[in-house]
């Protein structure tokens, strides 16, 4: 099994893995990505191997056995910036990873509805790769945050609850990656200057508070003051709602039982 995911995800990853005791091996392609990924690994314990992409498909070649194994390949969250290169990198990575994939599960959601026909365009008969994205009971999921906080008709809920003071909604790894996502240091000469333009779009779209998405996980740290510091800088107010793992977990283990029969 393998799983594609955006950066902005590695938490729901993590507790999988901690959760999962019949995972016989777990290996993480090696990329700029990982860094914090496996600090988190590390300090829950778990075990993994960093490999080289293109020295993957080597592990397989003498394997006769069955075994559980989990390959995981974190992608940058800048992809986000430009829905059809975000597209394209993903569509990329499938056809690279299916050629030892009894299954690949995708971290993502619509994205901007880039990738609301992966499914179909994947289908089980491509090397009989099985290609499967985040979903509720009904459909894909919006986004990181509609994962979180149960699925479509959760999140339009929230939406239209918080509409007349609309509301970013920061889970643990958003509060901990809005400066990367904005490229507000990495690619800006200028971060005040983008800060400030920042505020400016969001002052227009009518912006005015932050919402902590309360997932139960813990590995980001210091979740409160990173976005304590988000809203202050743009003058916001911030209320809490509540998140789970229950679609992650819902896909992971289907996904699981999917290659499982298919293989036996």
């Amino acid at each position: 099994m393998s799983i594609i995911s955006c950066k902005i995800m590695q938490d729901e990853i993590i507790w999988l893995f901690s959760n999962d005791s019949e995972v016989d091996k777990i290996i993480i392609v090696e990329n700029n990505n990982i860094l914090e990924f496996r600090e988190k690994l590390n300090e829950q314990h778990v075990s993994y191997e960093i490999i080289p992409f293109d020295k993957i498909p080597d592990l397989f070649r003498d394997t006769a056995e069955y075994q559980s194994i989990v390959i995981v390949n974190l992608l940058e969250l800048g992809l986000h910036a430009v829905p059809k290169t975000l597209k394209s990198e993903v569509y990329q990575t499938i056809e690279e990873m299916i050629p030892f994939s009894d299954g690949i599960l995708l971290f993502y959601g619509l994205c901007g509805n880039v990738l609301g026909k992966v499914e179909e365009d994947f289908c089980l008969e491509k090397d009989g790769c099985i290609v499967r994205i985040l979903r509720d009971d009904e459909r894909i999921v919006d986004d990181c945050i509609g994962a979180t906080v149960g699925g479509g008709a959760n999140y339009l809920k929230l939406l239209k609850t918080h509409s007349k003071e609309p509301a970013f909604f920061f889970t643990p790894m958003y509060a901990n990656s809005w400066r990367e996502l904005l490229n507000i240091d990495k690619y800006n000469p200028d971060p005040e200057k983008a800060l400030k333009m920042a505020k400016m779009v969001n002052d227009l779209a009518g912006y005015s508070r932050v919402a902590k998405v309360n997932t139960g996980l813990t590995y980001v740290k210091d979740i409160d003051s990173k976005i304590e510091e988000y809203a202050n800088l743009f003058g916001y107010s911030t209320f809490e709602v509540s998140g789970n793992q229950e679609i992650f977990e819902k896909c992971y283990f289907s996904m699981k039982d999917e290659i499982k029969n298919k293989i036996m």
